[in-house]
């Protein structure tokens, strides 16, 4: 089987179910960025198990995350109602349940939180901060298409959750290597 197919060169792309739309469609828009998130996971991941002193545990949850970021992607291709709509896990209340869980563990190894903080640190850390701020804009990409049609509530609530829990991810990772994080420092202040 060829990994091209020549069918999206006209500008369209198929969604499960067959239906074609523009390759502009917030639907797209949403699953594609939803794809961009889980590369910079996988990113994040690689600059993790490469450190010298790489951490288990950050690397299975990231890698629990990239599944999960699978099925949502599959999630949103999939249009509410369609016959494929079986062959897929829809997310759900549980799903971001466990990630508050998650970001409960974590903000344990996190320093207090006082504030924002400058992204950066060490490499896995910073990659996770930039992988906060493309969930962050899957987090809108699904919500314009929600304005627009229907699709499954839960992404959005499941992509908030996400942004901060990697945002956490990120201080505890710069926690455990000895990393101090840097405050912003408001204009008046620097």
């Amino acid at each position: 089987m060829k990994l091209y197919t020549k069918t999206g060169d006209g500008g369209t792309t198929g969604l499960y179910g067959a239906d074609r739309v523009s390759k502009t469609h917030p639907r797209v828009e949403a699953y594609g960025t939803v794809d961009e998130l889980n590369s910079a996971i996988g990113l994040a991941r690689a600059h993790n198990t490469r450190s010298h002193k790489p951490d288990a545990t950050l690397d299975a949850d990231l890698e629990y995350l990239q599944n999960a970021l699978f099925d949502l992607g599959a999630d949103l291709a999939t249009r509410p109602g369609t016959v494929y709509e079986k062959k897929i896990s829809r997310i759900d209340a549980e799903d971001a349940a466990f990630l508050e869980a998650m970001i409960d563990r974590y903000q344990e190894a996190a320093p207090p939180f006082t504030g924002f903080v400058h992204p950066g640190g060490t490499p896995a850390a910073a990659t996770l901060h930039i992988a906060r701020t493309v969930a962050r804009r899957a987090e809108r990409e699904v919500i314009r298409l929600l304005e627009v049609e229907e699709a499954n509530r839960e992404v959005q609530i499941y992509l908030n959750r996400l942004s901060d829990l990697l945002f956490v991810m990120a201080r505890a990772a710069n926690q455990a290597a000895g990393i101090e994080e840097h405050a912003w420092l408001v204009k008046g202040r620097r």
